[in-house]
């Protein structure tokens, strides 16, 4: 059977007449949240019947969720071929009323989604590498994702949220259908998330950097750099080895971004490897003539690992040296540390 999940609008239109139709199947699907064809009561009865026997639109379950006292909640996800992914919904911002029930601004959310059963970039610090690459994800299965946390949340279709791709996997090394599940949640038909509120975090896959840009998809893109010269970062993520940091910065200068973006790069902070004020030095140097904005993100410990989390203090004189420098620098705001933050921890606990 087919997975409506993994078409377009346009797509579907070629084998379900009339088209008004399509544009019916997917409200229900995507801003109705039903569970199946027999709900979709503005559809004929035949319709529904044909529907059901050659489609569906189920592409995993959750089988296990962990929530944190801050409101972040882990997914562990089963597909249907009994492979585990995990993906994160993150409050960002509460909704504020007024004393009279108005709402002065809206709550904000985020959800990080994996694109590959495990990943083949073996980055020291993550977790998701110790088990190595299974396979890539459908766009059905990356489109599910962000549907079921929107219907378990009871987010309205109407409440945009915005869609970082950095869970497990390497995104980039999946563009085809990375690129297809950009497209499909973009329609207006469909969960309507605009590509400016679409975020790709990569390592670097300097090639895939310029056929992304040649798309030109409108979407973000975040580099996960980490390190300031080649020696540490292919330490520390042996990608590095395939793209350096040279060819990653020559690849970023040629990608289309708007006028009012900038290039995110994100700075895994470990105590004692790179989180010095010589490295901030070097960081600065590294980026002098790009758009950048950074973000520093403190190790987040997990079992197995010999890395620390640095102390806050390193993190603030470190973002307070390129904040001197003009460059706008943040540092990500920790969240879920009291559950299986970490990538690839939940799927290591196994479903129960």
């Amino acid at each position: 059977m087919k997975n409506l999940l993994d078409y377009t609008s346009e797509e579907l239109a070629v084998e379900i007449k009339p088209k008004f139709r399509v544009k019916q199947i997917f409200q229900w699907i995507y801003q109705k949240y039903a569970d199946d064809f027999s709900q979709m009561s503005s559809l004929p009865k035949e319709l529904r019947e044909e529907l059901s026997k050659n489609y569906h639109f189920k592409s995993l379950e959750c089988v296990r969720k962990e929530e944190s006292k801050d409101g972040s909640i882990k997914y562990l996800f089963e597909l249907n071929d009994k492979e585990l992914i995990e993906s994160v919904f993150l409050p960002m911002k509460k909704e504020l009323k007024s004393e009279d029930g108005r709402i002065l601004r809206e709550a904000k959310y985020s959800i990080c989604v994996s694109s590959q059963v495990g990943c083949k970039s073996g980055c020291s610090f993550c977790l998701t590498a110790k088990d190595g690459f299974k396979r890539n994800l459908s766009p059905a299965e990356i489109v599910a994702q962000i549907l079921y946390i929107k219907k378990e949340r009871k987010i309205a279709y109407e409440k945009r949220v915005n869609i970082v791709y950095m869970g497990m996997g390497e995104p980039l090394d999946n563009l085809k259908n990375l690129a297809k599940a950009i497209r499909i949640i973009s329609e207006n038909d469909t969960l309507a998330i605009a590509p400016k509120r679409q975020t790709i975090s990569t390592s670097g896959l300097a090639k895939q950097i310029k056929e992304l840009g040649q798309m030109n998809l409108g979407v973000l893109l975040a580099i996960s750099l980490h390190a300031v010269d080649d020696k540490l970062r292919t330490e520390l993520m042996p990608i590095n080895k395939a793209y350096n940091i040279a060819q990653i910065i020559e690849a970023l200068k040629e990608f289309p971004i708007n006028q009012r973006k900038k290039l995110m790069f994100e700075y895994l902070l470990i105590a004692g490897i790179n989180d010095k004020i010589e490295h901030a030095k070097k960081l600065v140097k590294l980026l002098a003539g790009i758009k950048a904005k950074v973000n520093l993100i403190l190790f987040n410990p997990h079992f197995g690992t010999t890395y620390q989390r640095p102390s806050m203090q390193d993190a603030i004189a470190f973002q307070d040296y390129l904040s001197s420098k003009k460059i706008t620098c943040t540092i990500r705001e920790s969240k879920g540390l009291d559950i299986s933050a970490a990538c690839g921890q939940l799927s290591k606990k196994g479903k129960r």
